[in-house]
C-alpha cells in the first residue's frame, strides 16, 4: 500500500472513533462527565485505555466492536500490516478499504466466513 492512501485510511479511522466518542458523549451524561475531566489529547484514546470501566460500560456493543476493529486497522497501519487480508494475506482492495477503512479481511474471505456462520 503507498503511503499517501495509508495516511488517509488513518485518518479516516480516526475520524470514525471520534465520531462513536462524540456520539457517547452525546447520548450519555456519565460518559460526558468522564470525558469533560480528561485532556483533549486523551479523548481519541479513551477506548485503548482501561482510564475507567464505568466509560466503558457505556459503549454499547455494536459501537464497540467498531471501536476494537478500527484500533485493530490503526495497529496493522503501524506495524505496517494494513491492507493485507488476515486470513489469506493477499492485498484488500483499495475501495473495499474506502468503503469500510477497518475491513480485516478480502471480498472472497469475508463471503466464505459469512456463509460459514449462518
Amino acid at each position: 500500500m503507498d503511503k499517501d492512501f495509508v495516511g488517509k485510511m488513518k485518518e479516516s479511522l480516526l475520524r470514525l472513533k471520534q465520531e462513536i466518542i462524540d456520539t457517547l458523549v452525546s447520548n450519555n451524561e456519565d460518559f460526558r462527565a468522564i470525558v469533560e475531566g480528561l485532556d483533549p489529547k486523551d479523548v481519541a484514546d479513551i477506548a485503548s485505555d482501561d482510564i475507567d470501566r464505568k466509560m466503558l460500560e457505556t459503549i454499547g456493543s455494536k459501537d464497540m466492536k467498531r471501536m476494537r476493529l478500527i484500533d485493530s486497522a490503526l495497529t496493522r497501519i503501524e506495524q505496517g500490516k494494513y491492507g493485507s487480508c488476515m486470513r489469506c494475506g493477499k492485498k484488500i482492495p483499495k475501495e473495499r478499504l474506502e468503503a469500510i477503512p477497518y475491513a480485516l479481511m478480502c471480498i472472497e474471505c469475508q463471503s466464505a466466513d459469512e456463509r460459514r456462520n449462518r
